[in-house]
């Protein structure tokens, strides 16, 4: 059994061993040089808010900051007051009032807009950047619409557009409207058919004056003389197009007299010579 008397003397003993700590005394100068900075801190940074916003105040007031001029860049069609009266941009409005964003987005309602960046320069000026879309085709749907280099259906035609572009017909207006998926890749083809044809010297973008779809065949293309399909069905039309311009300047001459031409069979060139006859027997 431990001897628990002679456990309490040791700790005792150890107790009275311990060197006793004197407390340090505050150093009450450096404990207030401490408080001193921090409320310099606190203080300096009160007053740069308070007076940023002062200054931010008076910015908003200031006759230095309003608008008195807006510029307008990459318009083609629309002339630089169509543009203005689109942002809705008053002059003497402060420049720091306006949400450049909702300019931008209020200037693409306009159908021949693609983006619209809008940014101050200043100290009392905007200037608007354009993008406008390009027309590479008329589309008909009921009505005639455009159609843009990017395959998009954006512009019903009136008196004062152009005409002098390619029509694609085959197409369904309720798909089209809802931007059914195997449209807008049909479509996207042929803006694609059309970049290619414009580039071509024997046959090209100027003697074709419709491009017809239909789902089970593919796409044709009617020429401007003569009007004679050409069946390009679905897919290499960069190829076929090829074939049929090594024969091209043969053909030309009798355009008058061919029915068809079909580029669908592998390394061919099919030509129906059927109106002839037709002209024969009327």
């Amino acid at each position: 059994m431990r001897d628990l008397k002679k456990n309490r003397k040791t700790t005792k003993k150890m107790r009275q061993n311990r060197l006793k700590q004197k407390k340090k005394p505050i150093n009450w100068r450096k404990s207030l040089h401490r408080i001193l900075r921090i409320g310099v801190t606190v203080f300096s940074a009160v007053l740069i808010v308070v007076g940023g916003f002062f200054v931010t105040q008076l910015l908003l007031a200031s006759d230095l900051f309003r608008v008195e001029q807006v510029a307008v860049q990459g318009n083609h069609r629309l002339n630089k007051n169509q543009v203005v009266a689109l942002s809705d941009i008053q002059t003497g409005v402060n420049t720091f009032n306006l949400d450049l964003g909702l300019i931008g987005r209020k200037i693409e309602e306009n159908p021949w807009v693609q983006s619209a960046h809008v940014q101050r320069i200043f100290p009392s000026q905007l200037l608007i950047n354009l993008e406008e879309r390009q027309p590479v085709a008329i589309i008909n749907l009921g009505y005639l619409y455009y159609l843009d280099s990017q395959g998009q259906i954006f512009k019903v035609l009136d008196a004062a557009d152009r005409l002098d572009y390619p029509v694609i017909t085959g197409f369904d207006y309720t798909k089209a409207q809802r931007h059914d998926a195997e449209y807008a890749q049909q479509l996207r083809q042929i803006v694609g058919l059309l970049a290619d044809l414009k580039q071509r010297k024997l046959f090209s973008l100027d003697q074709v004056s419709e491009v017809h779809f239909e789902p089970r065949v593919g796409l044709s293309l009617y020429t401007l003389e003569g009007g004679v399909k050409v069946k390009l069905g679905y897919a290499d039309y960069s190829r076929k197009l090829d074939r049929l311009e090594r024969i091209y300047t043969q053909l030309q001459p009798k355009l008058q007299m061919l029915d068809y031409i079909d580029l669908n069979v592998d390394e061919k060139v099919i030509v129906r010579i059927e109106r002839l006859k037709q002209l024969a027997k009327g």
